[in-house]
């Protein structure tokens, strides 16, 4: 026999002993898993809950308890003197409501230059008025437009008897169109039409009492 073909069947029969033997020990040795690849092969995370993912108000140290709101109270109207007036509410009103809201602004801006105390600023209820229209040869009306009117009042104390012509020149040179402004003296009843009435609690309350 050629002496090559006796070398390579040698050497393919030391490759078969070889490959026998890994097998033997294969099997005679458990197979041992790391168990950090056995948790992340378990897909335990998709059985996690994720409602508590973004929470970070627990990592806060805990204040105070919160008060409960108190119904906001009327501030005393200051009395008008031969040198100041009292108490004044600026109310301005108009159907938009940007121009109304910039005119507050510069009205607020120019007492606190002129040094004149804003005791509140503060936003009415807005007011809504249907225009009706009634078609000829008909007596049914129909809503033809529904137009929304809204107020602002900004609250001035001791207000300067010298200053005020010249601040009231001012704000009416300075007024824009479609803005309406009333100066009128603060009183409880203005007070009180900074909050919706509901008459159904109303009505409730009354019966709760009797």
């Amino acid at each position: 026999m050629n002496p090559v073909f006796r070398k390579l069947q040698m050497s393919v029969a030391q490759q078969a002993r070889v490959v026998n033997q890994a097998l033997t020990l294969c099997r005679a040795t458990p197979c041992i898993q790391h168990p950090v690849w056995a948790s992340v092969t378990k897909r335990e995370h998709r059985s996690m809950p994720t409602h508590g993912i973004g929470r970070w108000r627990h990592l806060l140290a805990k204040g105070p308890a919160k008060k409960r709101k108190e119904r906001l109270k009327m501030k005393p109207i200051l009395p008008a003197t031969d040198s100041a007036y009292g108490s004044l509410n600026f109310t301005m009103s108009g159907y938009d409501m940007t121009l109304v809201e910039h005119y507050s602004q510069y009205i607020h801006n120019l007492c606190n230059r002129l040094g004149i105390k804003v005791s509140e600023s503060y936003a009415l209820p807005t007011k809504s008025t249907e225009v009706m229209l009634m078609l000829d040869q008909s007596t049914k009306m129909t809503v033809e437009a529904v137009l929304k009117t809204h107020l602002r009042v900004i609250q001035v104390s001791s207000l300067e008897t010298t200053l005020c012509p010249v601040f009231m020149e001012v704000l009416l040179k300075n007024q824009p169109e479609g803005v309406q402004l009333s100066v009128i003296e603060h009183t409880e009843a203005e007070f009180e039409a900074r909050f919706k009435k509901r008459p159904e609690l109303e009505g409730l309350l009354s019966q709760m009492n009797q």
